[in-house]
């Protein structure tokens, strides 16, 4: 199940940039997969490294790569081939990552990172001390079950611009998240009539919910916060200023992985991918010019390093909220996440290094 779901979630990544999306499956994975014996940071893992590796290697991502193809003057399409090999490579790497652990993690509960919280996990994921219960699948909750999985298809395909990617046959929803706000509470009361709730039981129910999630908003608002004065500051302005001075005069290959570094530091101050494209792309695409590399590699380094660092930066939003609902302590998932995010720049550089060398320039 782990690599059939992060597969899921890695399609979701590099087709749209699954991100705050993801937020709402972390409650429901952490609690199948501790129902399972693996633990909360196993559900986290998943989802996580599984939307994230997804944005790594965006493939027709219309929020990243999209954008930045624009602002370099090259088709989304062009490095298509070179971000597939990225994806299956990292991909490949995240899932045996998770599995190694997962592993460790069932035949030894000692063995995880979180194990000082296994028995708080369960209670809050599990709510073991409440009542058990075997709750039969009846009719009435397949059909519930239907329109919640129905809930999100609606989701991932209206916030796709379809067009954007050439397909007009599918019209453009342009939806986000006030829209996506709306579809989920629409659901939800839907959901309520078909499980014949009571006002009373539908509104409690609900802010019993949204108070699980209160503590994660003020979280994100925190790291949203962090951005905010970074670039309000001019540090971002001030890393830039100093990035294209320093890459003026590269060959392709060291050229393209230092792009690919100085990349990570500016992915730190702008985790939004659509943000960075907008800032740094007009910058550093023509320098490529200079170094006879094709631009398309630059959109894809800035991908590469953008979705590298939005897998542990505390300034990207979904990081501090999945954690915060995992109850996975930041320096727990840098514990477990830093060997792998080592091994997947190093397959990110050896892949922008071969491609640079491929196109013979």
């Amino acid at each position: 199940m782990i690599p059939l779901l992060m597969v899921i979630f890695m399609v979701g990544g590099t087709t749209y940039g699954m991100a705050e999306e993801s937020l709402a499956f972390y409650a429901l994975i952490i609690t199948a997969l501790i129902a399972l014996g693996y633990d909360a940071l196993t559900g986290v893992a998943v989802i996580m490294l599984g939307a994230g590796i997804g944005t790594l290697g965006s493939t027709i991502n219309p929020f990243a790569t999209g954008i930045a193809s624009a602002f370099a003057n090259v088709p989304l399409a062009e490095g298509l081939i070179g971000r597939l090999v990225i994806l299956v490579l990292c991909g490949g790497a995240g899932i045996w990552w998770v599995m190694r652990y997962a592993r460790k993690v069932k035949v030894n509960p000692a063995a995880s990172y979180v194990a000082d919280q296994k028995a708080a996990n369960e209670e809050h994921f599990l709510r073991r001390g409440a009542q058990q219960e075997t709750v039969p699948l009846t009719t009435q909750r397949k059909w519930i079950l239907a329109l919640f999985g129905l809930a999100f298809l609606i989701m991932i395909i209206s916030v796709i611009p379809w067009s954007d990617l050439g397909i007009t046959r599918i019209p453009t929803k342009g939806w986000w998240f006030p829209e996506l706000t709306g579809l989920f509470l629409l659901f939800a009361v839907i959901i309520g009539l078909v499980g014949r709730m009571s006002e009373a039981t539908l509104t409690s129910t609900f802010i019993d919910g949204a108070r699980d999630l209160l503590g994660v908003a003020l979280v994100v608002a925190v790291a949203r916060g962090i951005s905010v004065i970074m670039n309000n500051g001019l540090i971002t302005d001030t890393v830039l200023n100093w990035a294209s001075t320093l890459l003026a005069n590269f060959s392709a290959v060291p050229f393209i992985n230092f792009v690919f570094i100085l990349y990570l530091p500016l992915a730190f101050l702008i985790p939004s991918s659509s943000g960075l494209a907008t800032v740094t792309m007009p910058i550093m695409a023509p320098l490529a010019t200079f170094a006879n590399v094709p631009e398309s590699l630059v959109v894809t380094a800035y991908q590469a390093a953008s979705g590298l660092i939005n897998l542990f930066t505390p300034t990207f939003a979904v990081v501090a909220g999945g954690l915060a609902i995992g109850r996975v302590p930041l320096n727990t998932w840098w514990k477990f996440v830093f060997p792998l995010v080592g091994i997947l720049a190093v397959i990110v550089m050896l892949v922008l290094s071969a491609a640079v060398l491929i196109t013979g320039q």
